[in-house]
């Protein structure tokens, strides 16, 4: 029987400027979207660098264009938030 690899996906990480092209929002008006729920928080990638994983910002913008609403945005903001944090954990215990 053939072994199986499992593939795993590089996780891209976004700089503010890639999610502000991405997003089309001035930088004052993502800051206010993260604020209030409807982005992500940061990563930190350094004392003074964070980023944002790319498969956050398609996953939100993708729910944007399919019409979600507010509410909606949010609770998927919440849920990539807890995955964020399932995942970390994960790794931790190994």
């Amino acid at each position: 029987m053939a072994s199986t690899k499992t593939e795993t996906k590089p996780t891209v990480i976004l700089r503010i400027n890639e999610v502000l092209a991405r997003q089309g929002l001035p930088k004052s008006t993502f800051y206010e979207k993260i604020k209030n729920g409807f982005i992500t928080k940061p990563v930190s990638l350094g004392a003074r660098s964070v980023g944002w994983p790319e498969s956050e910002i398609d996953q939100i913008n993708r729910a944007l264009i399919s019409g979600a609403d507010a509410e909606q945005i949010k609770q998927l903001v919440c849920d990539l938030t807890a995955q964020r944090q399932l995942a970390f954990a994960h790794k931790g215990a190994l």
